[in-house]
């Protein structure tokens, strides 16, 4: 069939040359429809349905009350902004809030400082001088010490006091006397400053050695346990001490004293004296110390020993044999008798001649120097005179007329 040709305006047929590219024209504004096209004409509505009448607007419903609800009111303009402070102003205004809690915190400190000052120099509970162990420890463990011995009545206020007062020295660890109602500034330098509490032990002169350490085990403040020591080796004294001193520290002390003090005598001593050594002093001192008790006649004492073991001759002395007789207790539950002066044993002078093996007790310095520095006399004998003195003879028969007017009293 032969070739249709093409519709108006449309485009050729492949093969056919393109016409010129034409610009492109906006469509004017309410362009009638390209030709051959015209409108849609208005259609009536379709039959049986007619247009909706414009209808009236709704009534106001009522509220809830009957009342006719209150119109929304229109927006209200939003309030200007606040005028920005500048940034000096700002910082100004912090460091004037920063500087009123300072003021304020530097008020209560001062204020806080204040009220502790108060209480530090406040009367403590104390009614009394006590001697108070203080422990080794924190101040916790001080303050529990001092809180149970009623010397302060808040353990954390004193806590508090030696923190604040750090810088004025250690707490010490001993036995510490605090005086009556002593403030918490009082306890302080107690526990900083002062001397440890001092115990006493008094030594009597004429103890034996088993006596000594027995009156060393009950020095109360003292620790440990003791022996007896060697006879006539600790000087009778008094002995100062402080709480938890170890006993056989006291007792070391004792016989050191004595040994320095036996020394420096026996560099002293009178010449030409029948004595071979320091322990040969000792032990006549020792027997000198239990004949007699008034110090005035110690040296006379002295002398007559002296003499008769110038001569050779037997001492015969009272206390030996009662030594020997108690077995070193040095008393015995009776008098002497027959058959204590007739025992032979080393210390029965009666029956022995020279010096027993050892001191019989702990002679004091003062007879230990009357032994070292006897007095001038060639008297061999005394008797007691029943008044705690004695009377001394010469001779053989002026002691048996001592004697017998002594019995006759």
């Amino acid at each position: 069939m032969p070739e249709l040709a093409a519709p108006p305006d449309s485009p050729a047929a492949s093969g056919t040359p393109s016409p010129p590219d034409m610009p492109e024209l906006a469509a004017p504004p309410d362009s009638p429809p390209p030709p051959g096209l015209a409108a849609p004409p208005d259609l009536p509505p379709p039959p049986g349905l007619a247009a909706p009448p414009d209808l009236p607007p709704p009534p106001e419903t009522p509220s809830r009350l009957g009342m006719p609800e209150r119109p929304v009111p229109p927006d209200l303009p939003s309030p200007p902004d606040p005028p920005r402070r500048s940034r000096r102003r700002r910082i100004a205004l912090g460091l004037a809030g920063l500087a009123a809690l300072a003021l304020l915190a530097g008020g209560g400190i001062l204020a806080g400082y204040a009220g502790l000052r108060h209480r530090l120099d406040r009367p403590g509970p104390l009614n009394h001088t006590l001697a108070v162990v203080v422990p080794h420890g924190d101040t916790a463990e001080v303050g529990k010490a001092l809180r149970a011995a009623d010397v302060i009545g808040n353990a954390w206020l004193f806590r508090l006091a030696a923190w604040m007062t750090r810088h004025d020295g250690r707490l010490h660890a001993a036995e510490l006397a605090f005086p009556a109602n002593a403030s918490l500034r009082e306890v302080l330098a107690v526990l900083r400053s002062a001397k440890p509490v001092e115990h006493r032990l008094t030594i009597p002169e004429g103890l034996t050695a088993v006596q000594i350490a027995g009156l060393v085990q009950h020095a109360e403040a003292a620790t440990g346990s003791v022996v007896p020591p060697p006879e006539g080796s600790v000087l009778p004294q008094t002995y100062s001490y402080e709480y938890g001193t170890p006993r056989g520290v006291l007792l070391a002390r004792g016989e050191a004293a004595m040994a320095q003090a036996l020394s420096a005598a026996w560099a002293g001593r009178a010449p030409d004296l029948p004595l071979a050594s320091q322990q040969d002093a000792l032990i006549l001192a020792s027997i000198v110390e239990r004949e007699t008790a008034l110090p005035e006649e110690r040296p006379h004492v002295a002398a007559v020993y002296l003499n008769r073991l110038r001569l050779g001759m037997r001492l015969d002395a009272d206390p030996t044999v009662a030594y020997g007789a108690s077995g070193g207790a040095g008393v015995l539950d009776h008098k002497l008798t027959r058959g204590d002066l007739e025992q032979d044993d080393p210390f029965n002078t009666y029956r022995r001649a020279g010096l027993p093996p050892t001191p019989i007790d702990s002679p004091g310095l003062a007879s230990i120097l009357a032994v070292l520095h006897p007095a001038a006399s060639d008297d061999l004998y005394f008797v007691a005179d029943g008044s705690g003195g004695h009377v001394f003879a010469r001779t053989l028969e002026a002691q048996n007329r001592n004697v017998a007017r002594a019995r006759a009293r």
